[in-house]
């Protein structure tokens, strides 16, 4: 079928084209039926009312017939209020390519709104059978990104104000920093900062007040305990400035409070997380990947989906979320191998958190990431180049729906003639036979 042909019959199926260019309070529709040509440019209210009457009334316009949406999001209010409607196809359109787009028709490129919606119909009429319409996934899949991503969100504000909170003990009060190791949100951290927010504070407690907090949260020795007495005893503070120790104190205990909210945050979704993934038909195949638990998998599974048609192979995966690298020429010589920029983060920094994981379960992930390095790239490459193995392995088990399997994948390996397994049998002999 010529490209003609092929156009023809995608628009065959709608009764008409919608273009929307959205707004937080009225967005702006122009619409043209396919067969008859009649367009209009519309306003339209962000309400669930006027939304609802405006789809229903063009439906029954067009005799019932299905019709196409192109807008630049892909989620947000818009998307919500039209993604329950089973006739309409969405087509959502980066607002790069929309803005590259204006620019081939406007000398300033400025943004106007029925314009916009204009070209948005224009891209759809004109290229709409080369996209790919955007069908969304089941509820609890979609929940389980919301949460998965939300709950990110709550662990980089408080890795935020923890950076925060080190910096400012620094200043005045270094020793806790000693007596708490790395972690500054855990409950220990957080007790013993609201309770002696300064060195002065925690030298006057009395010690089987100290010895309690730190025996309750830690599985010190009575040896350690009494070797801890001993340094906070002996300490000496930094400074005796009022305005570091008092201001710093105040800040501490601030910071600490926020902290501690985070923490019933994050417990909060991850409890959530745990009950959509105890339901969720397809969770037994992330949760039985190496390295996955109850972090990675849920994010895993929001990055794949479950509808098989979304994903055609694994170098859409691999380049829609930013771990296949990205190679720009120019003129004959200059060549620049970069990541993708313009893409979804949180999935990215999913695969790239899943593949360090994986290497603690499974030899041949570990071996993998030694012979990267081996070779010459950096940590973050290593592991990117681990995530794109992955995303190949694990798109086959998932197209086919069958459980990830280490000894096949390893007989796979031995069926190739792989370096990788030359590489892990030089590096130890038994681990042809071992298991992730």
């Amino acid at each position: 079928m010529s490209q003609q042909e092929d156009r023809q019959a995608w628009l065959g199926q709608y009764g008409a084209l919608v273009g929307i260019h959205w707004a937080d309070e009225t967005h702006v529709v122009h619409l043209a039926e396919v067969d008859s040509g009649v367009s209009q440019t519309v306003p339209l209210r962000q309400s669930p009312e006027e939304i609802s009457t405006w789809v229903l009334e063009l439906h029954k316009r067009l005799g019932g017939r299905r019709f196409a949406v192109c807008l630049e999001q892909k989620k947000g209010s818009l998307i919500a209020a039209l993604m329950k409607y089973e006739f309409i196809d969405l087509y959502p359109l980066n607002p790069k390519r929309l803005k590259s787009y204006r620019e081939a028709f406007t000398t300033s490129g400025a943004v106007d709104d029925p314009t916009d919606a204009t070209l948005l119909y224009r891209y759809l009429h004109t290229d709409g059978h080369r996209m790919k319409a955007w069908r969304p996934d089941t509820e609890e899949t979609r929940l389980l990104v919301e949460l998965t991503h939300d709950r990110r969100e709550e662990v980089s504000e408080r890795t935020r104000h923890t950076n925060q909170l080190e910096s400012r003990l620094k200043s005045f009060y270094p020793l806790v920093l000693e007596l708490l190791g790395e972690n500054l949100h855990s409950p220990l951290a957080c007790q013993v900062l609201r309770r002696w927010p300064t060195l002065e504070a925690l030298q006057k407690a009395r010690p089987s007040s100290v010895r309690k907090v730190f025996a309750r949260h830690g599985k010190l020795s009575a040896e350690a305990l009494d070797d801890l007495l001993r340094r906070i005893r002996e300490a000496m503070p930094l400074t005796t400035d009022r305005a570091l120790v008092e201001s710093g104190s105040l800040r501490v205990q601030q910071l600490v409070r926020r902290i501690h909210d985070l923490n019933e945050s994050v417990a909060e979704f991850d409890h959530q997380i745990a009950q959509v993934m105890e339901k969720h038909p397809e969770a037994d195949f992330y949760t039985a990947l190496p390295g996955a638990g109850g972090v990675m998998a849920p994010r895993l599974l929001a990055a794949m989906g479950t509808d098989r048609e979304r994903w055609d192979s694994p170098e859409e995966i691999q380049t829609f979320h930013g771990i296949a690298p990205v190679l720009e020429r120019s003129g004959k010589t200059k060549k620049w191998v970069h990541w993708r920029w313009a893409c979804p983060k949180f999935f990215r920094q999913s695969w790239h958190e899943f593949a360090a994981h994986s290497r603690m379960y499974c030899h041949w992930a570990m071996a993998f990431y030694q012979m990267k390095r081996a070779q010459g790239m950096r940590h973050n490459a290593a592991l990117r180049a681990l995530a794109f193995k992955w995303i190949r392995i694990l798109y086959r088990c998932w197209k086919n729906r069958t459980p990830y399997d280490e000894a096949k994948y390893l007989e796979s390996l031995r069926k190739r003639g792989s370096k990788l397994l030359e590489y892990m049998e030089k590096e130890s002999p038994n681990v042809g036979t071992a298991r992730c």
